[in-house]
This record gives structure tokens, sequence and C-alpha cells, in this order.
């Protein structure tokens, strides 16, 4: 176990410098490895609780990209030019908005039950607080490689 997880440090350290001198806008199979690389050597997954794990993790990103794009387009594109809407068509964008988030919330609710099922509360509690190190890690990151970005 010791030698898998030294590999996953040599993968990380390899993506992340890639990442960081790679290209300008790096792509997101790219960034996924690495965050793959990440969670798995933060939560120390045992085999098996890898191989319900992944499943159940990859189906919920790929869910939370969904609402991305759906409130990218659906609502944000609209609102481009909100001065030539109307009160009522805003409105209306408001619903939708809150409907997304409503199912938004709900489908995060339904991920953290079903994840709870395959590790321990404690490694649930961990892949939170992972992600947003991943997150805030690559920011940095990016920042870095942006020379500062904004402060």
């Amino acid at each position: 176990m010791n030698i898998n997880k030294n590999i996953l440090i040599v993968l990380f350290l390899l993506f992340s410098t890639t990442l960081m001198f790679g290209q300008r806008r790096p792509d997101k199979e790219k960034i996924k490895s690495l965050k793959v690389a990440y969670i798995t050597e933060r939560l120390n997954l045992t085999s098996s609780e890898a191989q319900a794990f992944w499943p159940i993790y990859n189906a919920h990103e790929e869910q939370m990209e969904s609402f991305r794009n759906q409130k990218r387009s659906q609502i944000y594109g609209k609102l481009k030019d909100m001065e030539s809407l109307s009160d009522k068509e805003i409105e209306i964008l408001l619903r939708e908005l809150i409907t997304l988030e409503n199912q938004k919330h709900a489908a995060n609710q339904k991920f953290l039950k079903d994840i709870r099922k395959v590790v321990s509360a404690k490694k649930t509690f961990l892949l939170l607080k992972t992600e947003n190190g991943f997150k805030r890690r690559l920011l940095q990151q990016y920042r870095q490689k942006q020379g500062g970005g904004l402060r």
C-alpha cells in the first residue's frame, strides 16, 4: 500500500507541474486526473471502498456539471442583456434558478447519504475538506501562473 501511495504522490506532483507550466487553459481531463489522485491520496481508500466510491462520486460530479451548465445557459445566458428583459421575464428566471438550486441541494444530500454507505462519516467529511483543498490549490497555482492575479 505504501508503494501505491508513493506512486500517487509522484503522479500528483507530475500532473501539478504539467498543470502549472502546461497550456494556458488546462483541459478538464488533466484537472480531473489531478483531482482523482489528490482525493485518493487524502482519503486513503481501501480497494473495496474505492471500487464502490468512484462510480458514486463520478456520477455526482457529472450531475453537478449538468447543473452548472443549465445555470449558465438557461439562467445567466439570458441575463447578459438584463436591461432588455421585462420584470416578468426576470421573475421567471429567478423561479427557474430557485428550482435549479433546490434540485442541486437535493442531489448533494443524496450524494452524502450514498457516499456515507460506502465510506465512514470521517472519510465523508474528509472528502468535503479535500475537495475544498483541491480547489484552493488549483486556484493558487492559477494565480501564481498569472503573476499574482487579483488580491
